[in-house]
């Protein structure tokens, strides 16, 4: 393990020193239809601020919530588990072959893109995933908070938020959990190595658990992501011209195979 990695504890630590680089890229995002979006390690931290902050302050989470994350591999993904993980509580992955929908219901939050499927949860927050979606498109279920409009209103740093507790847990998929004490330790046993500060090609066709995993040990490594869409992924796998045209382009110095 890469001596930096192992004196994280917290999320709090790990975005505050990836900012501490601000104009370096860390999050660099392809999705479907040529989109692309790049988050420097400043941007990335005031992002998972103002989520942090929604959740708080909207829905008082903190230790012992959950909140189910029923959104595709993504840069928005990314910075809601972050917050959700920077508050203290619980992301929770909606099982396969739930689609997502009720058999999940019992997170205390949903955030989705698709808020319909979740007709009757208590609280969700609806999210847009278009770059430049200032509100949801569609119908919103009474009570349900658009998130494209609502994160923007709260303040850039986290004004409060409570501890993690170390043994509660980070994530819940299926019969996995993983302890926030046990995040990085987790993200560093589970994904392939890559040297430390290493900008880093991720897949995101596999499963979200998967995926934030990978996230997360390249981030702690002090490394940077480009992170594709799954649309994005297999049509990287029918070009490789195209694969090899953006590796070079974004300066990826470790790529995965394609599948």
């Amino acid at each position: 393990m890469n001596i930096a990695r192992g004196m994280l504890k917290t999320v709090d630590e790990l975005t505050k020193r990836l900012s501490g680089d601000p104009g370096r890229p860390r999050l660099t995002w392809y999705g479907d239809d040529g989109e692309r979006i790049e988050l420097s390690g400043a941007v990335l931290d005031n992002w998972v601020s103002k989520t942090t902050n929604l959740l708080v302050e909207e829905f008082d989470a903190a230790p012992g919530a959950t909140v189910l994350l029923d959104l595709p591999a993504h840069w928005r993904t990314a910075v809601w588990a972050l917050a959700v993980w920077r508050c203290g509580a619980t992301v929770r992955v909606p099982a396969p072959d739930a689609g997502g929908g009720p058999r999940d219901g019992a997170a205390d939050v949903v955030v989705t893109a698709d808020p319909e499927r979740h007709d009757g949860a208590r609280d969700v927050v609806a999210v847009a995933l278009p770059a430049l979606a200032r509100t949801f498109p569609g119908a919103l279920p009474r009570g349900a908070v658009d998130a494209a409009s609502a994160v923007m209103t709260y303040a850039d740093v986290v004004l409060a938020a409570p501890a993690p507790d170390p043994a509660a847990p980070a994530l819940e998929a299926g019969d996995v959990a993983v302890a926030h004490d046990d995040l990085f330790a987790w993200a560093a046993d589970g994904s392939a190595s890559a040297a430390p500060g290493a900008r880093v090609l991720v897949r995101g066709d596999g499963p979200l658990p998967d995926v934030l995993r990978r996230l997360v040990a390249v981030w702690a490594d002090g490394g940077s992501v480009v992170l594709v869409s799954a649309a994005t992924a297999a049509a990287l796998d029918a070009d490789p011209a195209r694969r090899e045209r953006l590796v070079a382009q974004e300066g990826v110095t470790d790529a995965a195979p394609a599948a």
